[in-house]
């Protein structure tokens, strides 16, 4: 009997931001080194299929690294990366679309179907969902893209009806050349234009700490300033700069709240955002 009460409790404790969510968008970024055990991928997709049957809008962005550098490992081709973003040459970006777009995607769109939901598989190359740009600085990435358009009426269609939009980090430009996007910065792009109440980044930390080696300094809500700070002290560093930049610049553009949470764990989703406490790094605005 406690052990059904305590269940009761966990759905009592959900009722109120199932209620406050229901018709709202939620974007969530998963992908890279939060994908590393099937047996956990299965309940952070159970937890999205859960937000569509209660009436929560999802769409899932994914990125895909270790999967890339396998691949290339075993074609002989170095992995190189610059300040957290991969180094794509023509033939790197051969990979990088092979894999996402044909494996990776496939995978979580089966996984979800297989769940009792409808989720389409498709990249920013569909329908020009998004249209980019060749990455122009100081530094050549190569075949890595900045975004320049998001078209929003795909992801509307599906969202809006039965479906969960599942969408591989991969753009064209406007002369049909693919390109490699980071999948965070994909994730807040279609947040922004999508106007979505949350903005979910699933990772294989915890969240943001104030010491990056010690789980106990893990920071539960922080503003757009103190990142700010902590990037300026070396506290924020390397792949977890796009996360908090992705973060930042949702909050500038009217999403209400962003999350980085460890997708590492069996089911983060429920966890961050249907329970009082929550589990990782809420970012807000100052």
């Amino acid at each position: 009997m406690n052990k059904l009460l305590e269940k009761a409790n966990v759905l009592a404790e959900a009722l109120p931001y199932i209620s406050k969510l229901s018709g709202k968008t939620i974007v969530i970024k998963y992908g890279g080194n939060a994908i590393l055990n099937d047996e956990v991928t299965k309940t952070v997709l159970e937890d999205v299929a859960i937000l569509k049957i209660v009436g929560i809008n999802p769409i899932l962005v994914h990125g895909g690294g270790p999967e890339i550098n396998s691949v290339l490992k075993k074609l002989n081709i170095e992995s190189k990366f610059h300040n957290g973003l991969r180094v794509t040459d023509a033939q790197t970006m051969e990979v990088v679309q092979m894999v996402l777009c044909g494996k990776v995607n496939k995978d979580i769109t089966n996984t979800l179907n297989s769940l009792g939901v409808k989720a389409v598989g498709i990249s920013g190359i569909d329908a020009k969902v998004i249209t980019v740009e060749k990455m122009n600085g100081e530094f050549d990435y190569g075949y890595v893209g900045k975004i320049v358009k998001v078209n929003t009426n795909l992801l509307n269609l599906l969202a809006n009806d039965e479906y969960i939009p599942v969408i591989a980090s991969v753009g064209s430009d406007n002369f049909g050349n693919s390109y490699n996007i980071n999948a965070d910065t994909v994730a807040s792009e279609i947040a922004k234009n999508l106007k979505a109440e949350k903005l979910i980044f699933l990772t294989d930390v915890d969240g943001i700490r104030r010491d990056e080696k010690d789980p106990k300094s893990l920071i539960a809500s922080i503003t757009i300033s103190q990142i700010h700070d902590m990037i300026k002290k070396g506290q924020i560093s390397g792949g977890m700069i796009p996360k908090v930049e992705a973060c930042i610049n949702g909050i500038k553009a009217g999403i209400k709240r962003t999350h980085i949470i460890n997708g590492t764990i069996h089911h983060p989703i429920m966890l961050e955002i249907f329970t009082d406490t929550g589990i990782g790094t809420m970012v807000t605005g100052d």
